[in-house]
């Protein structure tokens, strides 16, 4: 049978002993008594008390503070759930604290440098950690050929169609961009110039890197990271596998052995556009458009975008494969990483990509 919970004036009715189950099943009317009752209480001694729970405790520290008194008599357990619920009593605001919008805005800003700061510090210490697996890789003679090779189809090979289809588009584009601002001054034969300088040094690699990051960048960060999400990762540790050398460093190498190719692609099937146009709208015949790229396009702007291009590749799979690293806890992280990743790897190849401009102009390669 189990006990109702009661209470006892003693002391002239300035202390309540309470006695059985303060539990909600056996309150009873007990916090109507309560209520009603009159008189200066100054302690509530709970030491006859069975058992309480969460609800028998708010009844008492309502109780308590109401009247001021003084709770005495908790076994240790019961103190431990008697504090919990004191804390727990808390005013609750439905609508939060009106922040002035110059404030909040300011804070948002605030709070995207911080991230950003961490987030690059993160990417720098996952540079090392790569570095570090490819020196063990090259130290221990294990490198993992069918893992980059298949990374070589998945990075290069798929994506010709749709990087030669948007590049020679984008020729496209310079070139009727181009007559059509030239002609102004009688000076179309220039456009040559201009498709073939943009292509080879700028776009060419720039356009690349940007749909790498699209498609593969995204890949890496989604793969790998529901591989965190699934415990793989874990499982690979367990076992005495490194994942940065066998999920990391195959995907990093083969994006930077790719991007140049795919760059080179790039730019000639851009040429290859722009010289479609010139046939078409400038009467320009495609062996004279081939001999003037030859003599208005110096060597150096090949080079620029063969240097570009591997330093690309390799921001946009440790980019990737870093936020893949990052995911945690639920499936809704794979989606933000990979999102990040993309966002992350287009932003850093744009910054790099300015950096080289100046770069090479001041070491005399405009």
């Amino acid at each position: 049978m189990s006990d109702p919970a009661t209470f006892t004036e003693t002391d002239g009715g300035k202390t309540l002993r309470f006695a059985g189950r303060l539990s909600l099943a056996n309150l009873g009317d007990l916090p109507d008594r309560l209520a009603a009752h009159d008189g200066a209480v100054e302690r509530l001694d709970l030491a006859g008390i069975d058992r309480l729970d969460t609800i028998g405790a708010w009844t008492i520290h309502r109780y308590a503070q109401k009247t001021g008194a003084a709770v005495e008599g908790l076994s240790a357990d019961q103190r431990h759930l008697f504090e919990q619920v004191q804390q727990a009593d808390q005013p609750v605001s439905i609508r939060g604290e009106r922040v002035p919008a110059f404030r909040r805005v300011l804070g948002e800003i605030g709070d995207a440098t911080i991230q950003a700061g961490k987030t690059l510090y993160g990417l720098l210490g996952f540079l090392g950690a790569t570095t570090l697996a490819f020196g063990s890789i090259i130290k221990n003679r294990r490198f993992r050929f069918n893992a980059t090779v298949q990374r070589f189809e998945v990075v290069g090979v798929t994506a010709l169609g749709i990087i030669g289809l948007m590049s020679f588009l984008i020729g496209l584009v310079i070139a009727q961009q181009g007559a059509v601002q030239l002609r102004q001054f009688g000076a179309e034969v220039y456009t040559i110039n201009l498709v073939g300088r943009l292509s080879l040094r700028e776009l060419g690699v720039l356009m690349t890197a940007i749909m790498v990051a699209g498609r593969s960048g995204s890949s890496f960060a989604a793969q790998i990271g529901t591989m965190k999400l699934t415990e793989e990762i874990d499982a690979m540790r367990t076992i005495g596998v490194s994942p940065m050398e066998a999920l990391v460093v195959p995907r990093v190498m083969a994006t930077v052995i790719m991007m140049p190719l795919l760059g080179f692609y790039s730019a000639l099937i851009a040429i290859i556009g722009g010289g479609l146009l010139c046939w078409a709208s400038l009467d320009i015949p495609f062996i004279t458009y081939v001999q003037r790229i030859r003599e208005v396009v110096p060597i150096t702007d090949v080079y620029i975008g063969l240097i570009k291009a591997p330093v690309f590749g390799g921001i946009v799979a440790m980019a990737g494969c870093f936020q893949g690293m990052q995911v945690e806890a639920d499936a809704e992280q794979v989606g933000l990483r990979t999102t990040a990743a993309v966002v992350q790897g287009i932003f850093l190849v744009i910054v790099l990509d300015a950096f080289f401009a100046v770069f090479f102009s001041w070491i005399g390669w405009p």
